[in-house]
């Protein structure tokens, strides 16, 4: 009889924690200068190479390129394109375009990962409500990442505040992940669930909560170049993630950006330190 494998979720110490904030530090820096980057006539294979050189000059690798095969240091995915579009030098950003960018670098063995959507020029009200629905349903994500708390409660944040702004598509194929010596680990972190079920949360997970939300249908498909996942209906997409270690005093969010501070201490989350 065969028995389903146990999931196996690897808890960091202090100082492993400490290490990943480093991590956590490049992916910030390079996403700040992807988003200064982003105007109309840029392709996504320009962003590629500012984050593929971003990410090496701090002496750490790109988290993306090559894992499993993918071409790009970042994941560059415009309008329709919910996650995983491949930077190509014909994809040229235009006025009122979205852009979702993942980015991820390895440090001393420790991951970081984070994603942020970014409006190229002006934007419809309707696309600048939907980013701002995305980004808070992360931080509610993220708010529910206390020990003691289930897997579900971070689920049911994140969806709860999707389905209490209007009719947006809460993307259920792709989610979360827990990250450290590998970008991609146990647990799965969905971005629905109820209260109390799944997987206990304890101090020294670390976990990347990464909502998407469509301006339309929550259904997606992937494109035949293998990566690409994109809106059944062609509407927009937006997606932000932030990787998070969870402590005994909240979460302390690894990835977080100066742009971040305020609104970190809003939440009463640790100071994660900024340069």
């Amino acid at each position: 009889m065969f028995r389903k494998r146990r999931s196996t979720v690897q808890l960091k110490t202090a100082a492993e924690i400490a290490k990943m904030r480093e991590a956590g530090r490049i992916v910030a820096r390079t996403l700040d200068s992807l988003r200064a980057a982003v105007r109309p006539g840029v392709t996504t294979l320009d962003l590629d190479a500012i984050a593929e050189r971003s990410i090496r000059d701090a002496g750490a690798v790109p988290s993306f390129k090559g894992y499993h095969g993918f071409p790009g240091s970042i994941c560059a995915s415009v309008n329709e394109e919910v996650v995983h579009g491949i930077p190509r030098d014909t994809k040229v950003l235009g006025e009122g375009d979205l852009i979702s960018i993942d980015c991820g670098a390895i440090l001393d063995g420790w991951h970081g990962d984070s994603a942020i959507t970014v409006a190229v020029g002006e934007v419809s009200e309707a696309e600048r409500t939907a980013m701002e629905v995305c980004e808070e349903a992360m931080w509610r994500g993220v708010a529910a990442m206390r020990p003691g708390n289930h897997l579900g409660d971070i689920g049911h944040a994140i969806g709860g505040y999707i389905d209490s702004r209007g009719r947006y598509g809460n993307v259920q194929e792709y989610g979360g992940h827990g990250i450290g010596t590998e970008m991609h680990m146990d647990p799965h972190v969905l971005n629905y669930g109820r209260p109390g079920e799944g997987m206990k949360l304890v101090e020294g997970m670390c976990l990347a909560i990464e909502p998407m939300v469509n301006l339309g249908t929550r259904r997606v498909v992937q494109l035949d170049d293998g990566w690409t996942v994109v809106t059944r209906d062609a509407r927009r997409s937006t997606h932000f993630e932030h990787s998070v270690a969870i402590t005994a005093d909240g979460p302390l969010v690894l990835t977080a950006r100066e742009e971040n501070r305020s609104r970190l201490a809003d939440l009463g989350f640790p100071d994660p330190g900024f340069e």
